[in-house]
């Protein structure tokens, strides 16, 4: 006889200790995210930074870091948490942040790749957002000192440390050089 394992919701999720701090919920399944080390974390600053500070400038929306949940799909549901998400305001419920997981998908979600991550995982990850409807996915791999831009019309873009990474018509107006991501 086989048991079937109860799929779990993204409100039990948000109800787990912690709020499910450390999990993401995929298709109804606990996946755990071990925490990063300090290259990733400071890597994810030096992004995040230059980027919160243009959204804020221009009040287009929020951004969140590896702690912010967005609720992507539902029966069974899937909520993924990316290093870095922006949401536009016109999508923000009464003009602000969300108490729980954000109900849908970022408009920019950003992935910096782990010494532990698997490539297939993180081509899940990106494949789930962009099929829920985000326009934009920055895939930054430290090793490589690389970005490559995920684009929802299924273009790629690889940049090097010369490049420049652009918010294209997600984030207009916002560019820095791929190698400030990683000095």
């Amino acid at each position: 006889m086989t048991i079937a394992a109860k799929l779990l919701t993204a409100d039990d999720l948000w109800n787990m200790p912690g709020n499910g701090e450390g999990y993401e919920l995929v298709q109804g399944e606990l996946r755990p995210m071990a925490p990063s080390g300090q290259d990733h974390s400071s890597i994810g600053v030096n992004l995040l930074i230059p980027l919160g500070a243009f959204v804020k400038e221009k009040k287009l929306g929020r951004v969140t870091t590896a702690d912010g949940g967005y609720l992507i799909n539902r029966t069974p549901d899937t909520v993924r948490a990316p290093d870095i998400g922006f949401v536009r305001s016109d999508r923000l419920p009464n003009g602000r942040s969300t108490l729980k997981y954000f109900p849908g998908p970022p408009d920019l979600a950003v992935e910096i790749i782990s010494p532990h991550d698997v490539y297939a995982d993180v081509d899940e990850k990106v494949r789930e957002f962009l099929d829920a409807g985000t326009r934009l996915v920055w895939v930054v791999n430290p090793r490589r000192q690389s970005v490559t831009i995920f684009r929802n019309d299924n273009t790629i873009t690889a940049l090097r440390p010369t490049d420049t990474l652009s918010g294209e018509e997600v984030l207009p107006g916002f560019s820095m050089i791929v190698s400030e991501i990683f000095s």
